[in-house]
């Protein structure tokens, strides 16, 4: 197999018009300036709190090249453009930072809604939420704990199982995947355990709930062995996002605080055979087991490809799904599709203001991660370079 394939830019930047092409390559010029990004987060800071209008210049920029919309309705022009390329978008409501009853049941209705929206159409076959959309942090912790709970907060768990069992119980009736995202450690154990039962209860035909497995954390081939193990028995498919994990730096510096071990492979080639380890794993049981590989790092995805060749799994099969952020890796997402696989933008949406925590974080990852940037300029540049030719 080539590997080439992904520096097709006619076909990876296709659906950008020439100042969409220049806004994403000045964006990422910024983005690769760390000093600038730390700036720039401070000044959005300062102008929310001091409400000035800045939403239309954050639209215009940033929100607009990472994200699809305000809401669902507003992501359908992105949405109908991506599939008409191939690929299929997941909804994500990407509100941060609240963490009471109210905002926990509306941000489950969201999903509802979500879910509702999607269902029937092609170009949005799956759906995401986070634990913590759901519930309280503290709670999933003492619960991974094995803490006793107060009378209250029992009654409250109760609340967050009967959330996910509602929209879990509706993805199946509607025929719409739900993937659930990981995150901190020393919540995530209470939270795998609950995604596990909504496995035995909605995963009785097919895999519709998925779990996601950082594989940054050197206990997750285990862990998911353990789980292959139990499903085989009891009778109930499995589905696993895999990714390489977002809290690293929280992680390690918690573990040395506190004097623990890291949950962290000790180096990006560890975490890179984790992940890699996994894919394979997953694909050598693709019987019980699919698979969304969330990642934005090319010689994995040309390992899964290779694989499912190997395998004689066909790149339209279902069970096997490949996965990038909106806004990024489109020489990915889209030479993907164009050679037939399934691929999945995950298409952050919410009002501009609500979603700057979000917009931060993207910035200040594609600062830290090493290549992500300078790749996607080159890329950009060798577009550029080849309409200008055209002109």
């Amino acid at each position: 197999m080539s590997k080439r394939i992904f520096d097709n830019t006619e076909v990876a930047f296709a659906l950008k018009s020439n100042s969409e092409l220049n806004r994403a390559y000045y964006l990422f010029k910024m983005i690769a300036y760390e000093p600038l990004v730390k700036i720039g987060k401070w000044l959005t800071h300062f102008a929310i709190k001091a409400k000035l209008p800045v939403d239309s210049l954050i639209r215009a920029t940033v929100f607009d090249h990472f994200c699809g919309g305000v809401n669902e309705k507003d992501c359908l022009p992105v949405i109908d453009a991506m599939y008409s390329k191939g690929v299929c978008s997941v909804l994500d409501y990407s509100v941060e930072g609240k963490a009471n009853e109210a905002h926990f049941d509306d941000a489950m209705q969201k999903i509802v809604e979500i879910i509702k929206f999607s269902a029937n159409k092609d170009a949005m076959p799956i759906v995401v939420f986070k634990p913590t959309g759901f519930g309280r942090f503290y709670l999933y912790q003492k619960k991974g704990e094995g803490k006793a709970f107060t009378s209250e907060e029992q009654a409250e768990w109760n609340r967050v199982v009967g959330r996910y069992d509602t929209v879990c119980r509706l993805s199946k009736e509607k025929d719409v995947e739900i993937l659930i995202d990981a995150e901190e450690t020393w919540m995530q154990d209470a939270a795998d355990n609950l995604v596990t039962l909504m496995m035995k209860r909605y995963n009785t035909e097919k895999p519709i709930v998925y779990n996601t497995l950082q594989m940054y954390r050197h206990d997750r081939m285990a862990f998911l062995k353990k789980e292959h193990g139990i499903a085989k028995k009891e009778g109930y498919f499995l589905g696993y996002k895999i990714v390489r994990g977002a809290y690293m730096e929280k992680e390690n510096d918690r573990a040395l605080e506190l004097g623990y071990n890291s949950p962290i492979c000790d180096s990006k080639l560890a975490t890179d055979v984790n992940f890699n380890t996994s894919a394979k794993y997953i694909l050598d049981h693709i019987d019980l087991i699919s698979v969304f590989v969330g990642t934005h790092n090319e010689e994995s995805c040309y390992l899964v490809m290779e694989l499912m060749e190997e395998k004689g799994i066909s790149k339209n099969d279902n069970r096997v799904w490949f996965g990038q952020l909106y806004g990024m890796s489109d020489h990915i997402s889209f030479n993907l599709s164009e050679l037939g696989y399934n691929v999945a933008k995950y298409v952050p949406f919410g009002p501009v203001k609500d979603v700057l925590p979000y917009l931060i974080r993207r910035a200040e990852e594609n600062t830290s991660v090493s290549g992500q940037t300078g790749r996607e300029l080159t890329l950009l540049s060798i577009e550029k370079k080849r309409r200008k030719m055209l002109v």
